[in-house]
């Protein structure tokens, strides 16, 4: 559909919603609002920054009436342009309202506005004892209310899950103004559909979430962390399903081919053989007495090791340096990348894996696909120069052949940065025409007219 331009009578219901610094329509100040880290970019005609949710009432209110989009942000983390204002209209900025209302003890609750930074909750609430599990790479920059709307996964969801699965409850405003509350404090609910669950991972299609009400769970008393190389990515594989089959639930699995231990290499000191040619990075939590037991299974389980190395609690940092060093690392093999995740059934992962190496020589680009071997989600990173004529269309061409090899390895072509802008032209490879249609249905049952981040995901 057409959306109206801004009038003058617009921006006078706006300023008067909005006024002082909450409102502006400079350019320069809304050029960040324009893009996020997918790197598309349209500008807005209008930002927007609501301190309460009457504000966002009334926005909603004017913007249904006018037929004005409205598109809603925070930190803009995501990778695949899920809040590129591209058909104009209004970005609806949560940034101000980032309070966190209450901690529960006793319920084992948080209730947060939606621009609270992922990790500064984790910090307020590990004063308490508690845990809010989900753990997004850009968890200190990120914020709660884009964790819901994409439903933000990370290297703890084997063992914890995503953002849905600490999702109680929300409140979000409707195009039109309306409020709707779904769930609550409570940790079991089955009365009627879940509306809760269907507006996490919705990517701020169907409502503007104000508030939200999160489960947490007790602080482990213990924790682990293990780095185990070997001599080829069979033997890892192999290590991956040995270690569930011993029993064992990792917090965190993470998986580095060659590529990527080659990249670490020339980028710093690694602590591995030079014959490695794979590793993995394990993760392990509990009670003080069961995690001992578990790194002994975990030992027994994983055969054919080049380098084993262990640490527990605060020690644990190295470890992880290493894996939050393959981004910078990465630049070794080009100036320019374009990141994607996907998800393959976990007997598919060495298949997946040497899939994508294939699919780098055949266009001469350097591919890393590394990640949540845990649950099957690989991270694919495509390195190229994009000032040499054509690397771009090798990459755009690479990646499509990606995303149909993991769908014929009965696959997912996103498993937790959603579908944005970046990965809507790839819907129907995976989803039927019925299930597009239902989608679309729900869609107009919020949104009759399709003012809320128009033309994201479905």
């Amino acid at each position: 559909m057409n959306h109206k331009a801004l009038t003058k009578t617009h921006l006078k219901l706006l300023t008067d919603i909005f006024p002082g610094q909450s409102m502006t329509v400079q350019p320069a100040e809304m050029l960040i609002y324009g893009t996020d880290a997918g790197k598309r970019f349209s500008m807005p005609q209008a930002v927007v920054r609501p301190e309460r949710t009457e504000q966002v009432q009334e926005l909603m209110r004017m913007a249904q009436q006018e037929r004005i989009p409205v598109v809603t942000r925070a930190r803009g983390t995501n990778v695949v342009s899920a809040c590129v204002p591209h058909q104009g209209g209004i970005v609806l900025s949560c940034l101000q309202m980032n309070k966190i209302l209450s901690i529960n003890s006793d319920d084992f609750t948080a209730h947060v506005q939606p621009g609270v930074v992922t990790h500064d909750l984790q910090q307020e609430v590990l004063k308490k004892g508690l845990l809010y599990p989900p753990d997004p790479a850009s968890k200190k920059f990120c914020t709660i209310g884009g964790n819901i709307a994409t439903n933000a996964g990370g290297m703890s969801a084997v063992k914890y899950g995503v953002t849905k699965d600490y999702v109680l409850g929300l409140e979000a405003v409707l195009p039109g103004g309306e409020i709707i509350k779904t769930g609550g404090r409570l940790h079991k609910n089955v009365v009627g559909y879940d509306l809760t669950k269907l507006l996490t991972g919705s990517e701020g299609s169907l409502g503007v979430i104000v508030k939200a009400c999160l489960k947490l769970l007790p602080v482990p008393e213990a924790s682990a962390s293990i780095l185990v190389c070997f001599e080829n990515e069979a033997h890892a594989l192999q290590g991956v399903m040995a270690v569930f089959r011993a029993g064992i639930l990792p917090c965190a699995m993470e998986f580095m081919p060659k590529e990527v231990m080659q990249c670490l290499s020339e980028y710093g000191p690694v602590p591995w053989p030079e014959k490695a040619a794979a590793c993995l990075i394990i993760r392990l939590d509990g009670s003080a007495a069961c995690l001992e037991q578990e790194i002994t299974k975990l030992r027994s389980a994983l055969q054919d090791v080049l380098y084993f190395d262990m640490a527990m609690g605060e020690d644990e940092e190295h470890i992880w340096e290493i894996r939050r060093l393959i981004n910078p690392a990465s630049f070794k093999l080009g100036p320019d990348k374009v990141s994607d995740d996907v998800v393959v059934p976990r007997g598919e992962i060495l298949r997946a894996i040497k899939g994508i190496r294939t699919i780098g020589k055949k266009f001469g680009l350097k591919i890393l696909a590394f990640g949540h071997i845990g649950d099957g989600n690989i991270h694919v990173n495509f390195m190229h120069d994009k000032s040499i004529e054509g690397e771009q269309q090798k990459v755009s061409s690479a990646r499509e052949e990606v995303l149909r090899l993991v769908l014929s390895l009965e696959g997912s072509i996103s498993g937790e940065h959603g579908v944005g802008l970046s990965k809507k032209a790839y819907l129907s490879w995976q989803l039927r025409d019925k299930e597009l249609q239902i989608m679309r249905d729900i869609k107009k049952v919020f949104d009759p007219y399709n003012i809320l981040n128009p033309g994201t995901g479905v």
